[in-house]
């Protein structure tokens, strides 16, 4: 099944994911659809509850177009949940107001461990659904962002039942049970990697991987039980969408700055930063292999307007001078927060903050 969608206006985000130049930065936020909008929370009202919401087509489109309509964003993501995919593989998902995610079903021993496999994709056919409608409704007005948990991160919702603050279960699990915490991560990469070929083929024109906890690990746990796994997910993706045109992918892992030199040489297009971590350094590491992607400080728009937009020109001037040859690829920054938007975000503080990244990265590129 092929869907002929609107031309693109506005590719400056698909044009910086590939490293090309463009007139100014662009610029989309971690959450961007969601709870510090009114609009959303009207939406989310009708639809019930969350899963409601993320799994009833029109209200997933409307929410994904909600701050597009506020704000001159360069990319829409999909407005779904990362725990969709544990979810299929019938563990239960749900969500109590003001408690976050929790499954039914926890995984933590071999019995539980034997049981999992890779998720009917039928099961997830309201996602896919999702993103034609989405792409449909956005009408080629800016790119559309499919999105994963990593398999890591997936791992520790699934072993803890829900969120944690000290992944103990999940650790302790990797800990004394390795062969285990395989067998977990390699059914998960498998999933991912299947559910976002799943979006692409339904109109998804890039595709990002949230490796939330991958900054939880110790170094070599992170590399052998996360950052393995993510490659096994990027080896299996389509480099090809529904249009003809390549699938940039995005890697983000929060806490994740310190393995740069081991992340500079993953398969993919764009590297997200949180906000520990400096973009001249990063640029400096990752050399021009990839676009970065980040990484203000999601508290930064707390802070007055004018405070906001000082907080937006130094990360743009930490990235350096922007790549401007026409001719040529090269170092290319894609403006976003070093994770996700605060449902107490002042809208307007959002407001000051794209319009200072969209004008004061064109002076940049205009030697000013």
């Amino acid at each position: 099944m092929t869907t002929s969608f609107a031309p693109l206006a506005n590719d400056t985000f698909l044009r910086a994911c590939r490293r090309q130049a463009t007139d100014y930065t662009p610029l989309w936020l971690m959450r961007q659809a969601g709870r510090y909008l009114p609009e959303y929370k009207a939406t989310r009202a009708r639809a019930g509850s969350f899963m409601g919401l993320a799994t009833n087509v029109d209200y997933a489109t409307e929410v994904t177009l909600q701050p597009l309509e506020r704000f001159p964003l360069d990319a829409a993501i999909l407005f779904s949940d990362i725990l969709t995919v544990p979810d299929a593989m019938g563990l239960g998902l749900s969500f109590a107001e003001g408690e976050g995610p929790r499954f039914a079903k926890a995984v933590r021993d071999e019995a539980a461990v034997a049981e999992l496999a890779v998720p009917d994709m039928d099961k997830l056919r309201y996602v896919f659904d999702a993103v034609t409608s989405i792409r449909k409704a956005l009408d080629g007005r800016v790119p559309l962002i499919g999105f994963s948990g990593s398999p890591w991160t997936l791992a520790c919702y699934m072993v803890e039942g829900k969120g944690s603050d000290d992944y103990r279960l999940v650790k302790s699990l990797m800990y004394a049970r390795p062969d285990l915490m395989h067998r977990i991560l390699a059914v998960n990469a498998d999933s991912v990697a299947q559910y976002l070929n799943a979006q692409i083929d339904a109109g998804a024109q890039a595709v990002m991987v949230f490796d939330s906890w991958g900054g939880v690990l110790a170094d070599g746990a992170f590399q052998e039980f996360s950052l393995a796994y993510t490659r096994r997910v990027l080896a299996q993706l389509k480099r090809t969408g529904v249009d003809g045109q390549d699938v940039p992918r995005i890697v983000f892992t929060k806490g994740g700055g310190i393995w740069l030199p081991d992340m500079k040489n993953l398969d993919c297009e764009v590297l997200g930063l949180d906000w520990t971590a400096n973009l001249g350094k990063a640029r400096a590491l990752v050399g021009d292999s990839k676009a970065l992607q980040g990484n203000i400080d999601p508290n930064v728009l707390f802070a007055p307007p004018e405070q906001v937009a000082a907080q937006a020109r130094a990360v743009l001037d930490s990235f350096g001078t922007p790549h401007t040859d026409r001719n040529s690829l090269g170092a290319t920054h894609i403006f976003n927060l070093g994770h996700g938007i605060s449902q107490f975000t002042p809208p307007e503080h959002v407001a000051a903050l794209v319009e200072t990244v969209h004008g004061y990265s064109r002076q940049l590129r205009q030697g000013r």
